[in-house]
């Protein structure tokens, strides 16, 4: 059974959850510690108790986001299984990080914030481009037995994450459409798996 949050905890989850209100609804910038204390119904004094700075503040949020993709794309590659098959295991657990709402509320939070920060961007490129290093680790290890063509395998890793972006993360990020349903959510998988073996696989020779 798991042990309820302690008032500090519970405390800190409701700064938190106000901050990404507040930072969706009036930007990094504008958002004072104030507005975020009134809307978690704390004092500013505990706010800063837990966050010394805004900054230090939106971190943790940063912290978060990335902390939703920790399960994603945590399959190794394995020779004896069809590249197919292990595409659609590694792109059905992007889509399902994709379209889970809080990692949505995060990373509009996150974006929106790093627009006048050329700093806190590259801090998120960064950031994301490890969380996807599993992907490039699959594809490097394909081509080293020889599946893949192409000698590039972070490149190849970012284009077919990109076709699932295209259609399941930008247009909800930027336009603020629903989150793709399963019909389509498969349709998309399976058209970006097409495409990546049509340029990447090495059919395999016929046995004698």
């Amino acid at each position: 059974m798991t042990a309820p949050l302690r008032l500090t905890d519970r405390k800190r989850q409701a700064i938190v959850a106000a901050a990404i209100t507040e930072f969706r609804a009036n930007g990094f910038e504008v958002t004072s510690m104030d507005k975020i204390a009134a809307t978690a119904g704390v004092s500013k004094r505990t706010v800063y108790n837990h966050f010394p700075s805004k900054e230090e503040l939106f971190a943790e949020i940063l912290h978060q986001l990335w902390a939703s993709t920790v399960a994603q794309l945590d399959v190794g590659y394995t020779r004896e299984r069809p590249l197919r098959e292990q595409l659609r295991e590694l792109l059905e657990a992007k889509m399902k990080m994709m379209s889970d709402a809080n990692f949505l509320d995060l990373a509009r939070v996150a974006i929106a914030a790093t627009i006048h920060s050329p700093e806190r961007a590259q801090d998120m490129v960064n950031r994301l481009s490890q969380r996807e290093e599993g992907f490039t680790l699959w594809v490097r290890a394909a081509q080293e037995d020889g599946r893949l063509r192409g000698s590039d395998p972070a490149f190849a890793a970012h284009q077919i994450q990109s076709l699932l972006k295209a259609f399941a993360f930008w247009p909800q990020i930027t336009l603020g459409q629903p989150p793709l349903d399963a019909t389509s959510q498969a349709n998309v998988i399976e058209s970006a798996i097409d495409l990546f073996l049509a340029g990447y696989e090495i059919p395999l020779s016929p046995q004698p």
